[in-house]
């Protein structure tokens, strides 16, 4: 699995992760999106366009920088799930819970929606 990160201003990261997510390989990505957060990026973009599996540790992972932005006072946003990962996301619930955009500017759309309240 591969993480880049690219900074979006002060306060947005886009993740682009590459490779399954699972078990193995949840826990980095974990801490690379907590360290995200404690560099004080409080929106985090997930490109999961190139994960063709994710287990449930891929979803903890998801969960947790969900509830710790959210506390920080911001969101995360899937961008443009793989169908594989999007029916995983779809069948656990957790579509609901997250947003989920096709591409990049769709994304920075909705979070500088979501920051304008």
């Amino acid at each position: 699995m591969s993480i880049d990160v690219t900074l979006y201003g002060k306060g947005v990261a886009l993740v682009t992760v590459a490779g399954e997510l699972d078990v193995e390989t949840a826990p980095e990505l974990r801490n690379r999106l907590a360290d995200q957060i404690r560099g004080g990026r409080r929106h985090l973009l997930l490109d999961l366009s190139a994960v063709p599996f994710m287990d449930s540790s891929g979803i903890n992972a998801l969960l947790k920088a969900h509830d710790e932005t959210g506390r920080a006072g911001g969101s995360v946003c899937l961008v443009s799930p793989a169908p594989v990962v999007r029916r995983v996301l779809d069948l656990t619930g957790v579509s609901l819970t997250i947003a989920s955009l096709d591409g990049v500017e769709a994304a920075l759309a909705h979070i500088g929606e979501g920051t304008a309240h």
